[in-house]
């Protein structure tokens, strides 16, 4: 059931999905990209100890560094959707884009 909350939240928030006006330049892609693809990598090595049988200790410090990473992750494209999205949607006249920022923090923790 907190599965189903969970779906209907993220579908809620993106309901209204649309693309950057301000598209990301190609460094900033390619960072984001290597990010990403670092969890990944981390996320597999998790699978891999979990199918090694690994002991618990062990999985769980890499859990908490992939938990850090999407963190650290989050902050970048939270910082970038401040200076571009917000900034540009604020220049407009829509400050309902204030609102949606507060509640993307909030689910950013």
């Amino acid at each position: 059931m907190e599965d189903m909350q969970n779906l209907d939240s993220a579908q809620d928030l993106c309901a209204c999905c649309h693309h950057k006006n301000t598209p990301r330049g190609e460094k900033e892609q390619r960072q984001l990209q290597n990010r990403v693809n670092r969890i990944i990598g981390q996320l597999n090595g998790i699978k891999n100890m979990i199918d090694d049988n690994r002991y618990c200790g062990d999985i769980l410090m890499q859990i908490g560094a992939v938990e850090s990473a999407l963190q650290s992750l989050g902050y970048v494209i939270l910082e970038d959707h401040m200076r571009t999205c917000v900034v540009e949607e604020v220049r407009k006249g829509n400050e309902d884009i204030l609102s949606e920022a507060v509640e993307l923090i909030k689910k950013l923790k």
